[in-house]
């Protein structure tokens, strides 16, 4: 049932993102960037078993935030990329602030105040680890697609091929560095060796599958902004 879920989690998430686009354009992915990294560092507190190994859930949510950078990038340029980096900030310390401010009532029904301690007592390591990584590998993520997209566009002319390579080899560089450097600074010291070691594993391997399942999703995206007249990236390049 695990690896069902994972699987269908790819396809509703990135769908629902997709959605969002279509339906809201580029205030779509502002929304559903900071939708998917509340959800995400809360998700990952869940540890389960899934194709016979542990691991942790929120890999595929905060996929989608990368997929969201993406998208803009593609769309609309590195700048507003850029935005869509510093919303996911904004959203990850204020959800730690409102966190912990509930957390300093008297309740008058004691079971919830115990099940909301039992996760909001987790959430600042992981939420300001989850914050640190964020902020170093979405801003490499939005780097290294517009140094990518430099590089193809010199050497073979062309400034929309290559999709698929920007896509893939900026997300794939700057997920194992998030998935390195989050697990060490989350998990460190709360988990055993081999288990830390299992999560960075196993959750680099997401990422990678998640990455590749990403890009007809880009496609798809820049194809609803030709059909629905968005901005192009072409039109405001020189603004970036």
């Amino acid at each position: 049932m695990n690896e069902l879920l994972l699987i269908g989690s790819i396809f509703i998430i990135f769908g629902a993102e997709l959605l969002f686009f279509k339906l809201f354009a580029k205030s779509g992915l502002y929304v559903f960037t900071a939708i998917a990294t509340i959800a995400a560092n809360i998700e990952v507190l869940i540890f389960i078993k899934a194709f016979g190994v542990d691991m942790t859930l929120g890999n595929v949510l905060f996929a989608a935030t990368f997929l969201c950078t993406d998208i803009i990038s593609e769309v609309y340029g590195k700048r507003e990329a850029r935005k869509a980096v510093t919303i996911g900030i904004i959203t990850n310390i204020t959800f730690v602030v409102f966190a912990q401010w509930w957390l300093l009532y008297t309740a008058t029904n004691p079971e919830t105040m115990t099940a909301m301690h039992a996760v909001f007592d987790q959430v600042p390591r992981v939420m300001i680890a989850s914050l640190v990584v964020y902020i170093v590998v979405q801003y490499m993520d939005v780097f290294l697609y517009h140094k990518w997209w430099t590089l193809t566009d010199k050497k073979f002319g062309d400034h929309k091929k290559y999709l698929w390579f920007r896509n893939n080899a900026s997300t794939l560089v700057s997920q194992f560095l998030n998935t390195v450097l989050f697990n060490v600074f989350a998990f460190y010291g709360t988990v055993g060796k081999k288990e830390l070691l299992s999560f960075i594993f196993v959750g680099y391997i997401i990422f990678v599958a998640t990455s590749f399942a990403d890009t007809p999703f880009v496609y798809l995206a820049r194809k609803i902004s030709e059909k629905g007249k968005f901005v192009m990236v072409s039109d405001v390049n020189a603004k970036n």
